[in-house]
């Protein structure tokens, strides 16, 4: 059996695959990467399905040995800085790893997170159909729990042959300064032009209290105008919930299912992957577009990713001398 040493954890780093669904009607929430961008360009790297698990990485990364018989092609994406055997190792590309090898991955550059994957994922068994680890239920993953010192992550072995040193355009969703952008409701009517206008024209803080459940933000209060409560209904990602207090919570992969405050806007599928790669301190600013408008730059972004991945899957399972 061929498998990482956990030599150190990193802060935060979990296996994570593209979601667990079908079971939000149950309390269960998707779970999942939340920059699935990067994540895509990591498995491409290596040959593998686009939704194969990968360790998810929070502003650091972790250390580990690769122990057993075999080696393995690995990448890591997201901007960080990373060593293997201590010498630089770049990220947006594969590199091959033998046994007694030791990948470190050092402090975010930019944005929070990074992903490494491995040819063939890992041979850990899924849970509801996902192998994602959502901690405060401690299912999927490593028993259910982030990556710690001393855990064994088996390595599911490679099922294609994987030419090494490919690169892959660097694609940094954090770089995009611009608004992230939202559509109205569906509790919109719970704040008047005054509140809404100010949702979008303040610069909001993310505050520390940030993680995979959710992102509350820190600005001017949005008063309401028909209360704060209302009957629980659906949370879906980017849900932004405004509580008693008027500050926002943008609802991310671990969040509950249902939420009884007012929901003032929802964040468009597309900058999803930005909004994943914010820390706390980061500013934010809201721009709201159509239903129609958020469809439009989902498509095409998705056309395009595509494009890129086939380009990228055509070079890493070509035959290699």
């Amino acid at each position: 059996m061929t498998y990482f040493d956990v030599i150190s954890p990193g802060l935060l780093s979990t296996l994570q695959d593209g979601g667990r669904f079908g079971y939000e009607d149950k309390g269960v929430p998707p779970s999942g990467v939340l920059d699935e961008l990067s994540f895509a360009i990591a498995n491409a790297l290596v040959g593998n399905h686009p939704g194969t698990g990968a360790i998810e990485f929070t502003l650091t990364g972790p250390s580990l040995r690769l122990c057993g018989d075999g080696y393995c092609f690995f990448s890591v994406t997201g901007d960080f800085s990373a060593t293997l055997n201590d010498a630089p190792c770049a990220t947006y590309q594969n590199h091959r790893m033998h046994p007694g090898d030791i990948l470190s991955i050092q402090r975010v550059i930019s944005g929070a997170r990074g992903y490494l994957s491995i040819s063939g994922g890992f041979a850990v068994p899924p849970v509801l159909g996902s192998v994602s680890t959502l901690m405060r239920a401690q299912l999927g993953g490593v028993n259910g729990h982030p990556l710690r010192k001393g855990d064994r992550l088996p390595i599911a072995p490679q099922r294609h042959s994987v030419c090494h040193g490919v690169r892959a355009e660097r694609i940094l969703p954090q770089m995009e300064k611009r608004a992230v952008r939202v559509v109205w409701g569906p509790q919109d009517d719970y704040f008047d032009d005054e509140a809404r206008a100010s949702f979008l024209t303040q610069t909001y803080t993310l505050s520390p209290q940030c993680d995979r459940m959710g992102y509350r933000l820190k600005g001017s209060p949005l008063a309401h105008v028909k209360g704060f409560n209302i009957i629980s209904d659906a949370i879906c990602a980017g849900s932004i919930q405004i509580p008693g207090d008027g500050q926002p919570i943008v609802a991310m992969n671990d969040r509950q299912t249902t939420g009884g405050y007012p929901k003032i806007a929802t964040v468009i599928r597309a900058d999803l992957a930005r909004l994943g790669q914010m820390k706390p301190g980061d500013p934010i600013r809201f721009e709201a577009v159509s239903v129609e408008k958020a469809e439009d730059l989902w498509q095409g972004r998705q056309k395009i990713l595509a494009q890129k991945l086939a380009a990228l899957n055509k070079k890493v399972l070509a035959a290699c001398p």
